[in-house]
């Protein structure tokens, strides 16, 4: 499902608040031993770079202790392993009614080391990066082979990538202080812009993580990935009666993207959203037509149909899909993609956490389903390659097929034409709550807000209701597709099997012709 994640760290704090913050219960802080540095000063020093060096530098590391490594989580035979650092700052602050009142820390630091014997996987993870811990951590993921021992690499090839999120300025680099203008200027905003506003809040999360990815097929890949979300939510009332809302940016964003002009929407989306919710009704329920607005509407595509795509449910038989490859799934004007090169996006990747570089991935193409999502074990076990698709919480787990940035492309009508040709149905604006049954694609979705159509014309506000259907279903009665494609610019942090990843997805202006709706009398 997805879901709203919050980052923690909070800068600019000397060695001995740090460590007397983290004792207080502020800060969650793992530290090891790099062979006698002071581990703190290497922990928080700005990055130099992403050469192999410097990130090797970082780690405690270098290609011998990566081979010693390997050796031992090869040693009883598995076919494939690989080694996940990842060292990760994060920050959250949090401001209500002109104070800050909330700031959260955290650093964290580890290896994940996996070892792949067929279509089995064997995986440990350790925050204690001297050599005797990894190779314990090693022989634990090895267990899950029994055959003669596999050869380590005798040397690295290191990969080059291309950058889809360029910054000006690491959050790493970024104090606090910088941070909160953005919040004071957001609760003033909110504030000015209705006189019905009671309270408001607002937050800024970001977050860095450095990557260092070895496999023993001799690669070495590395990533600097940032993170960023400024949210707002305000509560109004009007006559007793009380509503709230909120808006957000996010993206794999430096703090220059948060101009005065995209603070000033955050602030203005907050306001109307929840002011809107006063004119707003529940309507009649029923079987009717649904109209997905362009942009967030993009949850259904992502939860309904998109995780019924990843690779690991049709291997194993799951998904609905299982059998649909080559086949018509949608009319002839419906694309599909699951894309990791959006400049700057949430759900971007240079590298996936398997150490394969990003693409654009058709799904569906004119009507047709093209591909799943894979990984390492499901690409092998379907033959083909794979798509950029392994992805894992963090390296406290191991990787699987995800979503990256899933999204429908546009299609051949206009927005006005598609509203116009509703009798009676809904313009489903904004989705909160979900879920999905990922094998028969059943799902139902609760829509916060939106609008009622009736003969052609968007009419009243409409909040509070459910839609609920079957994503494959939905996806075969999409009739018309709009050229106004949107993508999504909140912070959605889609779960599966116990791990939360950044995604976005994406959808221009989409007509399904029938829906059940969850209303009055329904």
């Amino acid at each position: 499902m997805a879901s709203w994640h919050v980052p923690r760290f909070f800068r600019g704090l000397s060695r001995r608040d740090f460590i007397s913050t983290g004792m207080k219960g502020m800060a969650i802080v793992s530290v090891p031993m790099f062979f006698g540095r002071d581990p703190l000063a290497a922990l928080t020093a700005a990055p130099a770079g992403t050469t192999p060096a410097d990130l090797f530098a970082r780690f405690g590391i270098d290609e011998s202790i990566l081979r010693q490594v390997m050796v031992a989580a090869l040693e009883r035979g598995g076919d494939f392993c690989d080694l996940y650092f990842q060292h990760t700052i994060s920050s959250y602050i949090g401001l209500e009614d002109k104070i800050v009142n909330q700031a959260y820390t955290s650093v964290d630091l580890g290896v994940g080391i996996r070892v792949v014997k067929g279509d089995q996987t064997g995986f440990s993870f350790t925050e204690d990066l001297s050599v005797p811990a990894m190779r314990d951590a090693a022989r634990t993921a090895a267990a899950i082979a029994e055959g003669p021992a596999g050869k380590a690499p005798t040397s690295f090839t290191h990969q080059k990538l291309p950058n889809h999120y360029v910054i000006n300025t690491g959050w790493e680099n970024v104090s606090a202080d910088r941070k909160v203008p953005f919040l004071q200027k957001l609760n003033d905003l909110i504030f000015a812009g209705d006189k019905r506003i009671i309270k408001a809040s607002a937050a800024l999360m970001d977050d860095t993580s450095f990557v260092l990815l070895a496999s023993s097929d001799g690669l070495i890949t590395y990533d600097y990935q940032p993170m960023a979300q400024l949210r707002a939510s305000c509560s109004a009332e009007q006559d007793g009666r009380r509503e709230n809302s909120y808006a957000d940016l996010c993206g794999r964003e430096g703090i220059e993207f948060f101009t005065a002009e995209r603070v000033k929407t955050i602030a203005a989306d907050a306001v109307r959203r929840t002011v809107s919710l006063f004119d707003a009704t529940k309507p009649e329920g029923g079987e009717m037509e649904v109209v997905l607005e362009a942009g967030s509407s993009g949850i259904l595509l992502h939860e309904a149909i998109g995780h019924g795509m990843e690779a690991d449910f049709n291997r194993k038989g799951i998904s609905i899909f299982a059998d649909k490859i080559g086949k018509p799934v949608a009319e002839k004007f419906v694309t599909i993609v699951d894309d990791g090169t959006n400049p700057n996006v949430r759900g971007s990747l240079n590298v996936d956490d398997e150490g394969n570089g990003t693409q654009r991935t058709y799904l569906v193409q004119d009507g047709v389903l093209a591909s799943y999502m894979h990984d390492r074990i499901s690409a092998s076990h379907y033959k083909v390659q794979p798509t950029g698709n392994g992805r894992r919480e963090s390296f406290r787990f191991a990787p699987m097929p995800r979503m990256r940035n899933t999204y429908m492309l546009p299609g051949p009508h206009k927005r006005d034409e598609i509203i116009a040709s509703v009798k009676k149905g809904i313009l489903a604006e904004m989705f909160t709550n979900g879920q999905v049954f990922i094998g028969a694609g059943d799902f139902t979705f609760y829509v916060k807000s939106g609008y009622l159509i009736e003969n052609g014309k968007l009419t009243r506000p409409v909040k509070d209701i459910n839609i609920i259907g079957n994503g494959p279903e939905v996806l075969r009665k999409v009739v018309m597709v709009a050229d106004d494609f949107k993508m999504a610019d909140g912070g959605w942090t889609c779960g599966k099997d116990g791990q939360g990843v950044p995604v976005s997805m994406g959808l221009p202006t989409v007509k399904v012709s029938s829906i059940t709706v969850g209303g009055v009398q329904s």
